[in-house]
């Protein structure tokens, strides 16, 4: 136990990633809430080109939030992975 008194956290190293990934998921949100108002006006609605250019643009942002979780998960097994190696290389 000595050997873990002067060491700060390790968990403290992963929270600019988990701030970042927080960061991430406001600006998605707030991204797909401004489309989603686009998408409602009436002069972006009667015009074609732009109705199907806004549907582009959320179909292609689809996609991101489904990686979210698996980044998360990525992020835990480093930091088990980091622990692991800490302590077998500590003794």
């Amino acid at each position: 136990m000595d050997m873990l008194k002067h060491k700060r956290g390790v968990v403290q190293n992963f929270l600019p990633l988990v701030t970042a990934i927080v960061g991430l998921g406001v600006t998605l949100v707030v991204g797909f809430l401004i489309l989603a108002q686009i998408a409602a006006n009436a002069t972006v609605s009667s015009d074609t080109n732009a109705s199907a250019a806004v549907s582009e643009v959320q179909g292609a942002m689809d996609d991101i939030p489904g990686w979210i979780p698996i980044i998360v998960v990525a992020v835990i097994g480093a930091l088990l992975l980091g622990l692991v190696a800490y302590f077998r290389t500590g003794r």
